[in-house]
């Protein structure tokens, strides 16, 4: 005992001991205070309760009120149906979830199901992913085998036995098609089996598939049914072939049955009302179109996909993964996408999905059962994933999860493709349900990518659940967008101090965003230094209401910078071309809703930079052209520069400001001397918080210009910061006999 527990226990009074309980109680107990207190000698058949310390009478023969004391005694009501001992009723009654094993179910029988004749490039769901985590499970001392290590947990995991599920399981997500398909295939020849692997979308069928994937499945059911009838604490199911991407009349992407489908399905139609709402949380890095297609219109099963997207690209491709794939009918609401852009996701990101949308979500919906499709195809090392997500992480995901439904959660093995990864992954899933507290994760922000993507998801989700804030509007909106009105305003603006004027720009589209969309001053045509400005819309700042999510006009301002280069160009005599590139092109009939960039901004972009070269700078006589480039609008000057041949030696100087985008090389394979040039002539400003400066290499390369580290962040105060520094090195480059006589 440690010194502390010394001083704590030193008036304490101990339990009661067999060696202990005859003796005569301590004098501070036989000299108590009240007068009538006589001390409790038991007799010597009494007995300590090993589990309360409480003191029982061991019944004696000849006894008649023996019997009848202990059922007075017993904490088991008359007319329940208890068939435990009163000291397991005890241990129940105290801690009944915590003193129930973490169940695992794993069957090698499931290693069945492989490729007929295994090629040299082994096929990424190879038999041996689950062999490997049941092996990391044996190895950290959790499962009572032979082979495990020693000394094993307390508590080790409790073996939850496979076996097949039958045709009325399979059929309740499955049409009858399907599953005579995949019963066929156990009585093909391995040339005809060949064939339809070749034939199918990413899956390969042996002799043995058909038992294999009933065994998976109900692998999937007897876990699930398990933790839901409280035989185990909570559950894995080391299962294969995986199943999230079978949908009801088709196997695809590795998976026959969907095994989680169906374990939800069975479970809510055995148990009823105890099971009745189900919640199902897949984390795998490909989305689960076929449990959502199994769920879509279902109110009473919730699920939630965290998954590379791509804009529909990754597998297994479509619009059905992404944001606005809500549910529909009475599960409107019920289906929560969350699509990520692309690989490269790591725990911030993940962690912030949870707390954001996962979380709050999963509360109000209050499961009375947690399944997770758990792919461990996300973790650091699968090349398939490409992404980042940690044992740690998966483990803290798990603690999350565990907070709902009474603890009710089972685990089910979906993706992977990495032994290690998904390995030790899957031990570390597997601790945390045993009650063991998962690991710390790396401090870390998540990217502004999932930042982006979880915020538009708890947009259109708001419009379902009460917890997620801000709400938006249930309807499209009307009215005008407001980057076209501030582009008239600029434009009025700019003609009142400065006299520009909007130049023709022949269009095969009507837009409003093209209206004013380009501005020049009236002497463009005239020989003097021409400085053009491709810009992205201005900066708005402003704080919606916290409720209503609507932007009050009080609180919105707007950044416009360029205003004052624009009015120093014109002070100077020189002529300016002033080029807004709106990011979305207003359409003739508004959607009302929110739109994203437009993905070919870049192109249209170069496009316009091209037609403004050729019409109206090229063809005039401007003494010197200076291009300046704000945000991503630089795209199209960075490529007009590299596609137009020899265009550059007309150009006498780039400037260009940078705050969050990609800095842009400027290179080409046919003009040699194109990089070296753009160094010279060249000054490209990068906000101090840019990714471009924790590189650890220092040296940067002469095509990305000549780099100047900004104090600011924001592309509005890093305009303003450095104005006179470009004043002055235009001014150079268009009068440098100007400054040779200040310099004397």
């Amino acid at each position: 005992m440690d010194e502390d527990e010394d001083t704590v226990m030193a008036n304490s009074h101990p339990l009661p001991s067999r060696t202990s309980i005859t003796q005569v109680p301590p004098p501070n107990l036989s000299n108590h205070s009240h007068p009538n207190f006589t001390p409790f000698i038991p007799p010597a058949s009494a007995y300590p309760d090993p589990l309360t310390g409480m003191v029982r009478r061991k019944p004696g023969e000849g006894d008649s009120t023996s019997t009848d004391d202990a059922k007075r005694d017993s904490p088991v009501e008359a007319n329940s149906d208890w068939s435990g001992s009163d000291e397991e009723l005890t241990l129940r009654s105290g801690l009944p979830v915590a003193s129930l094993a973490t169940g695992l179910c794993y069957d090698h029988r499931m290693r069945w199901h492989c490729e007929v004749h295994p090629k040299s490039d082994v096929h990424p769901e190879d038999p041996r992913r689950i062999y490997y985590i049941y092996k990391e499970l044996c190895r950290a001392g959790l499962v009572d085998d032979e082979e495990s290590s020693q000394p094993l947990a307390p508590r080790t995991l409790q073996r939850i036995a496979a076996r097949n599920a039958i045709e009325e399981e399979i059929t309740l997500i499955h049409t009858d098609a399907h599953y005579a398909f995949v019963h066929s295939t156990k009585d093909m020849s391995d040339d005809v089996l060949i064939k339809l692997e070749e034939n199918r979308d990413s899956i390969y069928f042996n002799k043995l598939t058909f038992s294999t994937a009933l065994l998976s499945a109900g692998g999937a059911i007897e876990t699930c049914m398990a933790v839901a009838q409280r035989k185990v604490k909570n559950a894995i199911a080391v299962i294969r072939p995986p199943g999230h991407h079978a949908e009801d009349d088709a196997a695809m992407g590795f998976c026959l049955f969907n095994n989680v489908s169906v374990a939800a399905r069975v479970c809510q139609r055995k148990l009823g009302d105890a099971c009745r709402k189900i919640m199902i949380l897949d984390w795998d890095v490909h989305h689960g179109n076929g449990i959502q297609k199994a769920f879509y219109d279902d109110p009473n099963v919730l699920y939630i996909s965290l998954h590379v997207h791509q804009d529909g690209r990754f597998y297994p491709g479509g619009p059905a993964g992404d944001w606005d794939q809500c549910g529909s009918g009475p599960g409107t609401g019920r289906n929560v996408n969350i699509p990520w852009p692309d690989q490269g996701m790591g725990d911030a990101d993940y962690m912030f999905a949870f707390q954001e949308v996962v979380m709050p979500i999963a509360q109000e919906f209050n499961p009375d059962l947690v399944i997770v499709a758990a792919g461990f195809d996300a973790a650091a090392g699968d090349v398939l994933g490409g992404c980042f997500v940690s044992p740690s992480c998966y483990a803290q995901m798990t603690h999350m999860l565990m907070t709902l439904s009474h603890g009710k959660i089972a685990v089910c093995l979906e993706g992977g493709y990495n032994f290690k990864s998904i390995s030790k992954s899957a031990l570390a899933v597997t601790k945390t349900l045993m009650g063991e507290p998962p690991e710390r994760l790396a401090k870390s922000s998540p990217t502004d990518a999932a930042v982006n993507t979880v915020r538009r998801v708890r947009s259109i989700q708001s419009r379902y659940w009460s917890r997620l804030y801000p709400k938006t509007s249930s309807h499209a909106m009307s009215g005008d967008r407001l980057h076209d009105i501030i582009r008239i305003f600029q434009a009025n603006q700019l003609y009142e101090t400065c006299k520009l004027t909007p130049l023709f720009i022949y269009r095969t589209a009507i837009s409003k965003s093209f209206e004013k969309q380009v501005l020049a001053s009236p002497n463009y045509t005239e020989e003097v230094p021409l400085v053009v400005i491709f810009h992205d819309p201005p900066e708005i700042m402003g704080e919606a209401h916290p409720v209503t999510n609507k932007l009050e006009t009080h609180n919105v301002w707007m950044a416009d910078s360029l205003k004052d280069y624009i009015a120093w160009i014109v002070g100077k005599g020189y002529a300016v071309i002033d080029v807004n590139i709106p990011k979305h092109i207003s359409k003739e009939i508004p959607s009302g809703r929110y739109e994203p960039e437009d993905e070919d901004r870049p192109n249209a972009t170069e496009e316009l930079a091209a037609y403004l070269w050729d019409n109206y700078i090229d063809a005039n006589q401007a003494t010197e052209i200076f291009l300046l480039g704000v945000g991503n609008a630089f795209y199209g000057v960075a490529n007009l520069l590299i596609n137009r041949e020899n265009l550059y030696k007309r150009v006498n100087g780039v400037v260009s400001f940078v705050a969050e985008s990609p800095i842009r090389a400027i290179k080409s394979s046919t003009q040699t001397w194109l990089s070296k040039w753009y160094r010279e002539n060249s000054i490209v400003f990068v906000a101090s918080s840019h990714g471009l400066w924790s590189s650890s290499d220092r040296r940067h390369s002469k095509r990305y210009g000549q780099l100047v580290q900004s104090p600011k962040s924001d592309l509005s105060d890093m305009l303003a910061e450095h104005k006179e520094q470009v004043y002055q090195w235009i001014s150079d480059r268009a009068d440098p006999h100007e400054s040779d006589e200040v310099e004397e």
